[in-house]
């Protein structure tokens, strides 16, 4: 089962247009070579990490986001949304014929917070928490659902996290290391049907 959550970040009514907004974005990019600019909205000014995740059936297509940004919301959704069906450097992009197969997933992310390793196997809930672990130059991150989905315990998180910034899988015990958890909203076209939005101008 998985831990309570906060609050939601995103109110529903925004939850099915964002995911409607990253629908829009993907397919007049790929099928234009468009870059859609979304129309300002009551919630432009909302400012979060997200990331955009793909699948067509249980099969990832790709998944590409940002912990932070200078960018709204509305406007990191359209951005990430194209670079996750064009540049996931673990797919090729997404093909027009994908289109309509592709299921979309928006996770919002609430601001890391750092943990001290001493105690991150404390505080670190599954299902409830995603991990970012930075070491010199390299960063990984894992959102929170992705342990709930594979049955992983905390310390298994860990080190997928730093398998994911290409380290060891124990480099998060090293002195030098950064965690940090946050939480997220996950919301996907299977719950929100998708509604157009409008372009700029």
């Amino acid at each position: 089962m998985k831990p309570d959550l906060p609050p939601a970040l995103i109110p529903r009514e925004e939850c099915e247009r964002l995911l409607a907004l990253a629908r829009r974005s993907i397919r007049e990019y790929v099928l234009e070579n468009h870059v859609f600019e979304p129309a300002p909205s009551r919630h432009t000014g909302l400012r979060h990490g997200a990331f955009i995740t793909l699948h067509i059936g249980s099969r990832l297509r790709g998944c590409i986001g940002r912990v932070d940004s200078p960018d709204t919301l509305d406007a990191l959704v359209a951005v990430c949304a194209i670079l996750a069906a064009s540049r996931d450097p673990r797919f090729p992009p997404v093909e027009p014929r994908e289109i309509d197969a592709l299921e979309i997933e928006i996770s919002v992310l609430t601001p890391p917070e750092f943990v001290p390793a001493a105690d991150v196997l404390h505080r670190l809930e599954i299902g409830a928490h995603g991990v970012v672990v930075s070491l010199g130059a390299s960063r990984g991150l894992l959102l929170p659902q992705v342990a709930h989905e594979h049955g992983w315990n905390a310390a298994r998180l860990l080190e997928e996290t730093c398998r994911k910034a290409g380290l060891p899988a124990h480099a998060w015990r090293d002195p030098e290391a950064r965690i940090e958890l946050f939480t997220a909203q996950v919301f996907s076209e299977a719950e929100f049907p998708a509604r157009p939005v409008k372009a700029v101008g």
